[in-house]
């Protein structure tokens, strides 16, 4: 797990004419999702979406508004994410930091583009090989009877 800080602009999608919120953001590669402050999703215009409960640090948990579409721009990347509602600072997590292929420098503690990847995010589609699954058969198979 990694802890670092990032230049964060965030947008609403459905909304250009507003202008983005510039911030700096705490990386948690150990927190899954997108977090903003309440003021936040205010300046954006952010519609809710839906609710999450969501369990904090300190072991409680509490459900949080679920706001969205939001659009965020971090070293020199691109990605789209919904975000809780909860807390003061904007909290980055694992998710929208595998989206946009970022890592967190642990000698630095800067979000930065996955070096394997400099120009553009990369990701992985499919984590196991191609397999047959054991409940699909075949189409072409061909049976003779004797």
């Amino acid at each position: 797990m990694g802890v670092g800080y990032a230049r964060v602009k965030l947008a609403n999608p459905r909304l250009s004419e507003l202008a983005p919120v510039e911030v700096d953001a705490l990386a948690d590669t150990g927190s899954v999702h997108l977090c903003i402050p309440e003021h936040i999703a205010i300046q954006l215009s952010l519609e809710e979406v839906d609710g999450r409960e969501v369990t904090l640090a300190d072991g409680s948990r509490q459900t949080v508004p679920y706001m969205g579409p939001i659009s965020l721009f971090v070293a020199n990347r691109r990605g789209f994410a919904g975000a809780m509602v909860l807390g003061n600072q904007v909290l980055l997590g694992a998710i929208p930091m595998e989206d946009m292929d970022l890592i967190v420098n642990p000698r630095t503690q800067q979000v930065i583009a996955n070096p394997v990847n400099p120009n553009i995010a990369g990701s992985i589609a499919m984590g196991l090989l191609a397999c047959p699954s054991p409940n699909v058969t075949s189409t072409n198979t061909q049976t003779t009877e004797n």
